[in-house]
This record gives structure tokens, sequence and C-alpha cells, in this order.
């Protein structure tokens, strides 16, 4: 019996890359999946029309439950723009973007990834940049009952927040109830956060929950965390949202997912 009966969403950026983006949901949907979430599926902030329609459509048959805006060059390193002094417009645009997706989609949750510190650029005039960014990004979200999720990293040493307490800060300064914490258990316990903390600490602040095993970033199992545990102790702790399964699968996504009951799947 498990642990704890939390539902899953699966990270369609992560898992079933074995297709194409388009039709990852249709995949996930064949494998008992009705939850779904996405880092930003497009190249750019502003994607053309169709290549949005594209994607809206690509979700026949699921719920859109998260999606990130606009990050930056993933795999160049870069990690969002919240504080990225010079690129305002193009948060902007992609807050406007993902917004739309949301009223097409019922998506009610946004994970802003806070960005790296820049070089020569001062980090006060970056955090501030930041707490602006997130305001507008609260009240835009709010006004269709949506939240935004702050998420610690790891594995990007010029990325500030690390932590679930240095998220916490930000959203202490900021003071926004739509702004929340996403603990990420694997991100947090790479950097060796005390991941017990969240169900004793946290547990109020937390908006989202994401989970692979480490080390290794795979599914649960192949590495040394209690995932299930940890979870129970959130469920038991109060939080009763979804539980994204973000993790690289080995050797292949289906595979990957022998340790979760095609009857765990899905959610009515």
């Amino acid at each position: 019996m498990p642990e704890h009966s939390l539902p899953y969403v699966v990270n369609l950026s992560l898992l079933f890359k074995e297709v194409p983006l388009l039709e990852r949901a249709a995949a996930a949907r064949a494998a008992g999946f009705t939850d779904v979430e996405y880092w930003w599926p497009f190249e750019s902030a502003v994607p053309a029309r169709d290549e949005v329609d594209a994607f809206v459509k690509s979700l026949d048959g699921v719920r859109l439950r998260g999606l990130n805006f606009f990050a930056g060059d993933m795999a160049a390193g870069e990690r969002g723009l919240v504080s990225w002094l010079g690129r305002e417009a193009e948060f902007a645009d992609s807050l406007v973007v993902a917004l739309g997706i949301a009223e097409r989609t019922g998506c009610r949750s946004f994970n802003a990834l806070y960005g790296n510190r820049l070089d020569g650029e001062d980090p006060v005039k970056q955090d501030d940049l930041a707490l602006t960014h997130l305001a507008t990004a609260a009240e835009a979200a709010a006004k269709i009952g949506a939240q935004l999720v702050l998420e610690p990293l790891s594995g990007a040493d010029r990325y500030p927040l690390k932590t679930a307490a240095d998220a916490v800060a930000v959203l202490d300064d900021l003071g926004r109830d739509n702004v929340r914490l996403l603990a990420d258990l694997y991100h947090l316990a790479v950097n060796g956060d005390d991941l017990d903390a969240l169900a004793t600490t946290h547990i109020s602040r937390i908006g989202h929950v994401q989970i692979a095993d480490a080390p290794g970033r795979h599914q649960p199992g192949t590495g040394a965390l209690d995932l299930e545990g940890h979870l129970a102790k959130l469920q038991d702790a109060g939080y009763d949202g979804f539980v994204g399964i973000e993790y690289v699968p080995e050797p292949d996504t289906e595979t990957s997912l022998d340790w979760l009951p095609k009857t765990r799947r899905g959610r009515a």
C-alpha cells in the first residue's frame, strides 16, 4: 500500500521525450495519466499563434495543471527571467502568453524561475526587479484564480534560490498569498536542505511538490530518497495538491514508470 494518496501530475518536458512534444500528452494519456505539466513548451517568449494553438490542441483528453514561464535558453544554463535586468519585455510577453493558455486550458499554476545572478549587475537590483515582476504576475494570476510558484534549484551555481528558506524569504518580501513555494524534493535534497522541515516549518507556504530520486534525478527507487515517506509527511501535515513526476526516465519512460501502478496515474 502506498504511504500517501496524493495525486500525480506528469511533467512532459522530461518524460515521454521518446515522442515529439506535441505527441506527449496523448502518450501520457495512453499510459493512464489524466494530468500534465510542462516547462515553457516553446523556443521563444512569443511563439506564433499557430504554435500556441497546436500546443493547446495537443492537450485533448488531459488537464494542464502547471506551466513554466519562459525561462530563457535552459540548455545553455539560463534559469529564468524574473530577475534578469534587460529582458523585462520577454518576461512580460511570456506572462501574456501563459495567461492566454490558462484561459483556454484551465491551468492555474505557473512556475516563475527566478533567474541566475548576472556578471556586472547588482544583486540588489536583480532582487528588486524580481519583486516587481512577481507582483505584476501575481496580480494578473489572481484575476483568474491562479498561483505562482517559486522554485529552488540545484546544479545551477549562479541561481540564488537553493533552499526552501531562500524561496520563502522572497515570498515574505513579496507578501502575496498566491505566490508560493515549489518544493522539488530532488533539488532540495541535492542542495542539502532538510526535507523533513517542509512538513514542519514550510508546509503553509507550499504550492506544488515535484519529485525525482537522488542522486541521479531518475525515477523513485533508483536513489536514496524516501520519497514515499516524505510525501506522506507532507500529506499528513496538510498538503493536498499534486505531486509532479519530474525525473529523467531510465532507461525509457514506460519502463521507468513501473514503480507507479496505472490505477494511481489518473484522477477523476
